[in-house]
């Protein structure tokens, strides 16, 4: 391993963080621009919702390969590659002439968004000690959590004073400063005697996640009938359940679901998909809360938004000394709390509020959620073997995936059902109120699964617990 002019623990991270915001941040402002690009496309607004839909399903498709692919061709060049394809496609965005070809370079975006999240996580697991892995993870955390609210901001300053096409263009340049930097500082890693890919896993898995993904997306938003999105759910979940029974009769499946006899894997992945129901609905319905029910513009709810991302920021700083000090398990329990109350308490928000209020809400908010979702990512790599880890991955990136979907889903649905006690259309500042309590409880149900965890867990993980000798030893 050779000498770099930065610590590793320092510029690898961030180096991995800078792909993850770029992609974090291609999909939050997009959503902004939709109406200005439908202008100028001469399309209907709700069908460029497609624009976004054919990403999530690509990024769906590839993702349960990842692990796979770097495996077989080396972390390092599947991550540069990742990043060249995603760069690529996001220039076919910016000269997009027409819906179809938005949709054909948004559908190779979602190629490499497939393969840059999760491999991007490998590098940095196979790049530090344990003891570093707090720290390290905690860099890797904060793309996904401030780009949903920096993201509407920009994408509206952007199509409103300069163009649409820059939302995309701008990636170019972190792209290529990315590519060169990945070159430079990471090194190649690559698995011996890898096995044949599972194609009938691939197969199903790559029908079962896209159909109840897009079942999910779309409940309680009457964008499609009701029978489409129960048909998907169905479909979904008995491809799903295919999926189950072939992986259990194969040797090496694509997807192992072996990986969740692990304890600290099995917390990571069951308590942080129920988290992240409840949290991933959060930049979906706070905005809406905000102009929708406030009356506030899309750019003073952006700036309001904005504080949660502060809040993740100062987390960075403090992570390390807290779980120092704490046990995961303790840390897990309480933080899971403590973000789950912070959610519900925007529930009591009201036109009459003060800003400076909701601000400090989200502040705080944001902080302890940021701190439970590092604490949640860094506990499912604990106990994980060096052939488990690119598995871990690839089935780690599909659950987190899965289950903002959900939360998205289900923040629409709980908006939905809450109109209905005023007949439905437009919803009421209250009907926000319900929303955020509904998710804030599925949140809270992960506390269940991590009281489960030893007290032990994650010891080797705290900082100062590991030597340089550990380095790649939690792969």
């Amino acid at each position: 391993m050779r000498e770099l002019p930065f610590p590793r623990r320092i510029m690898v991270p961030l180096i991995v963080a800078s792909g993850l915001f770029m992609e974090n941040l291609d999909a939050a402002v997009l959503a902004t621009a939709l109406p200005a690009i439908a202008a100028e496309l001469g399309e209907n607004p709700l069908r460029l919702n497609l624009a976004i839909t054919s990403y999530l399903l690509s990024f769906a498709v590839f993702v349960p390969v990842s692990g796979w692919m770097a495996d077989r061709f080396g972390a390092r060049n599947v991550f540069r590659a990742a990043v060249i394809v995603f760069t690529l496609a996001s220039v076919g965005c910016g000269l997009s002439q027409s819906l179809s070809d938005i949709v054909i370079s948004r559908i190779v975006q979602g190629l490499g968004g497939a393969m840059m999240t999760p491999v991007g996580r490998l590098v940095v697991l196979r790049s530090v000690t344990k003891s570093e892995l707090v720290g390290a993870w905690a860099y890797l955390t904060v793309p996904a959590l401030i780009a949903p609210v920096f993201g509407p901001p920009l994408g509206g300053f952007l199509a409103t004073f300069a163009s649409w096409r820059w939302i995309f263009w701008i990636n170019i340049p972190i792209g290529v400063v990315g590519l060169i930097l990945v070159t430079i500082y990471i090194e190649d890693m690559r698995q011996d005697d890898v096995p044949a890919l599972d194609r009938r896993g691939f197969l199903l898995a790559a029908l079962a996640l896209p159909a109840l993904m897009f079942g999910f997306e779309n409940i309680g938003r009457a964008m499609v009938p009701e029978a489409v999105v129960l048909g998907l759910l169905g479909v979904g979940g008995a491809l799903l359940a295919l999926y189950v029974r072939h992986a259990g009769r194969t040797a090496n499946p694509l997807v192992d679901l072996r990986l969740l006899r692990i304890a600290t894997f099995r917390a990571g992945i069951a308590g942080g998909f129920l988290f992240r129901i409840g949290t991933g609905a959060m930049p979906f319905l706070l905005p809406l809360m905000l102009q929708l029910g406030f009356g506030m513009t899309p750019f003073e709810a952006g700036l309001v938004t904005f504080a949660t991302a502060a809040g993740a920021i100062m987390m960075k700083f403090t992570m390390t000394a807290i779980l120092r000090r704490i046990r995961f398990r303790t840390a897990l329990i309480v933080n899971a709390l403590l973000s789950s109350a912070f959610l519900a308490s925007c529930g009591l928000f009201r036109p009459e509020t003060p800003v400076a209020v909701m601000i400090a809400v989200l502040v705080i908010g944001g902080y302890v959620r940021s701190l439970q979702f590092t604490a949640t990512n860094t506990i499912s790599y604990a106990d994980l073997g060096p052939s488990e880890i690119s598995r871990a991955t690839s089935f780690a990136a599909m659950m987190q995936q899965l289950s903002l979907t959900v939360g998205v889903g289900a923040g629409a649905l709980f908006v939905h059902l809450a109109t209905l006690r005023h007949g439905g259309g437009q919803p009421l500042a209250t009907d926000f109120g319900l929303a955020f309590f509904g998710v804030a409880a599925i949140a809270a149900v992960s506390v269940a699964v991590f009281a489960l965890l030893p007290k032990e867990a994650g010891l080797a993980l705290r900082p100062g617990a590991g030597n340089e000798d550990d380095r790649g030893a939690v792969v």
